[in-house]
């Protein structure tokens, strides 16, 4: 299974011309049946779709619609365990917290491989291993 990262959901929405070969592929990474994502992302995707700020955002009603539809994939909680965790990630590879807490959310899920295009392609985090489709 492939832990899908914010990024790659917010590119399957956009409909700016300068993000239109991302969204393809985001397009085509979510076709996929094997994906997995948390709460933090399905939070991070919520907040950051319905930006005021952002020139294509969403209403509250499609964000909260695509935010259950991708609920259709299995989704990790945020848990104490999973918070300790990414402190220990974070400490050990130098992370933010919040990556952490996505490496360690795929981990919990059972995924080897998370697609993001924030982290570092290639890095290998104990067996999580950053993938980033859009290269």
């Amino acid at each position: 299974m492939q832990f899908v990262d914010t990024n790659v959901w917010l590119y399957a929405i956009s409909r700016a011309p300068d993000e239109a070969d991302k969204a393809r592929v985001a397009d085509l990474v979510l076709a996929e049946r094997d994906l997995g994502l948390s709460v933090q992302v399905l939070q991070e995707f919520y907040v950051q779709a319905t930006r005021p700020t952002r020139a294509d955002a969403l209403s509250h009603r499609q964000a909260l619609d695509l935010v259950i539809s991708f609920s259709r994939f299995p989704v990790q909680p945020t848990t104490v365990a999973l918070a300790t965790a990414a402190m220990a990630t974070r400490d050990r590879f130098g992370l933010s917290y919040w990556d952490a807490a996505i490496v360690e959310a795929a981990r919990a899920l059972g995924c080897d491989r998370v697609l993001s295009e924030d982290l570092n392609d290639g890095q290998d985090y104990d067996g999580v291993r950053v993938v980033n489709p859009f290269r």
